[in-house]
């Protein structure tokens, strides 16, 4: 399968050399032969997407026509919204999410809704990995992840509580980036935790993210070719470094090789005490706020959710006010400490999953390497372009200070282009 990149495909529309329809026939062709395999979308509406590639002038926006994914927890105005979930089944908001109306308005073609977990929890999709079909996609922006791996689309949009940016694009060996918490806002979609809930971007490498995410936002972040010169990268394995495989750390290691081969400056940095004890806190936070998100869904429709999402919402509802307050404090003290290592390191590598994706259905993975990051808000890149020894991708991620997205998004393309070599 080839990867479309956004990037390059922008220009070669500028240049003449393709154009909006052209491009969505292309993508038209490729979900025509993968779609029935890789099951990536909830819907799609290629007649409307082809009626807007000829609008005048498209070419000349930001995004220039590409075809992009939403993830099916945003709000889309045209098409239905379900959230995963049978409760929302035909759901019609009447407004877009105002990342889903910025894409628009940037240029890009919104083709289809991609599959979600059930309310973007852990509950699996339909959805298989596009590298080997028996193998996990991740959650839960799993449509997203499986439908850039496939070739389906150069851009889709994805979620992140836990781990469900970073973790899929692993798993699919796709980028994904995460960018600082709200650089990309959350109103329309579908709440599960209003301090972690982050909207996330799909592409094929590390450059394709950078330019959609400044397309969209309208932030200086088209990195293009440019990478972090001589940059000081700390390597990250945290106090859970067990539960990473033996692939993990093997991809790790070649990660940090290549690129202090490229210039960079590499050391190894042991968390300090205040950034480990927030880790364990991601989750008081995530489910005493998911408690109360889903409120109305448990207490009226409660039948008609997984029983694994059921029982994780009905023991979420005795978390103690008094315990999420002294969680939100642990993660203030964290962030402030993570400070202090960003006086020192300009990124960090760490692992992205605790390994290749799974075999089987059964799980979405673990997010055991990815919830502190979302919990500091800051931003974090999957790179792609290793292998595990069963040749299932395996990513590492590049984790940088909060609100520099530029600067974590260039050490990013710096090891994107190490591991390349």
């Amino acid at each position: 399968m080839t990867l479309l990149c956004a990037r390059d495909l922008v220009a070669d529309i500028r240049s003449g050399r393709a154009s909006p329809e052209v491009l969505l026939e292309r993508v038209a062709a490729a979900i025509a032969e993968q779609e029935g395999a890789v099951g990536a979308f909830v819907m799609l509406d290629l007649d409307s997407a082809r009626a807007a590639a000829r609008a005048p002038g498209l070419a000349a926006t930001p995004l220039a026509g590409l075809p992009v994914g939403v993830k099916d927890i945003l709000d889309t105005r045209d098409m239905p919204t379900t959230y995963g979930s049978p409760i929302y089944a035909g759901y019609r908001p009447r407004t877009d999410a105002p990342v889903v109306a910025m894409t628009r308005r940037a240029g890009g073609l919104v083709v289809g809704k991609t599959e979600t977990t059930e309310f973007a929890f852990l509950q699996p999709t339909r959805t298989r990995n596009p590298r080997r079909l028996t193998f996990s996609p991740g959650g839960s922006s799993a449509g997203s992840a499986a439908a850039v791996a496939a070739g389906m689309l150069p851009l889709a949009l994805g979620t992140q509580t836990g781990g469900s940016v970073i973790r899929p694009a692993a798993f699919c060996g796709v980028t994904g980036y995460k960018p600082t918490f709200r650089l990309l806002p959350t109103l329309g979609m579908k709440t599960f935790s209003w301090h972690l809930d982050t909207v996330g971007l799909f592409g094929a490498r590390v450059r394709d993210v950078a330019f959609a995410a400044d397309a969209i936002a309208g932030r200086d972040l088209d990195i293009g070719e440019e990478t972090a010169q001589g940059p000081r990268i700390a390597i990250v394995r945290t106090a859970r470094a067990s539960a990473a495989s033996p692939d993990a750390h093997a991809a790790l290691d070649a990660a940090a090789r290549a690129a202090e081969a490229k210039g960079a400056r590499i050391f190894d940095l042991e968390l300090p005490e205040a950034l480990e004890a927030a880790d364990a806190i991601h989750g008081t936070v995530q489910d005493f706020e998911a408690a109360l998100a889903l409120g109305d869904e448990l207490t009226y429709d409660g039948d008609r959710l997984s029983p694994l999402l059921r029982s994780h919402l009905e023991a979420a509802r005795a978390i103690p006010p008094d315990l999420y307050d002294g969680a939100r404090r642990t993660a203030k003290r964290a962030r402030h400490a993570l400070g202090d290592v960003f006086a020192e390191v300009d990124a960090i590598l760490t692992f992205s999953a605790p390994g290749p994706a799974p075999e089987g259905f059964a799980s979405t993975g673990s997010a055991i390497f990815n919830r502190l990051w979302t919990l500091m808000g800051c931003p974090a890149i999957n790179v792609a372009g290793l292998s595990a020894a069963n040749g299932m991708p395996v990513g590492v991620q590049v984790v940088g200070r909060f609100g520099r997205d530029r600067q974590a998004l260039g050490v990013a393309n710096l090891v994107e282009a190490a591991i390349a070599l």
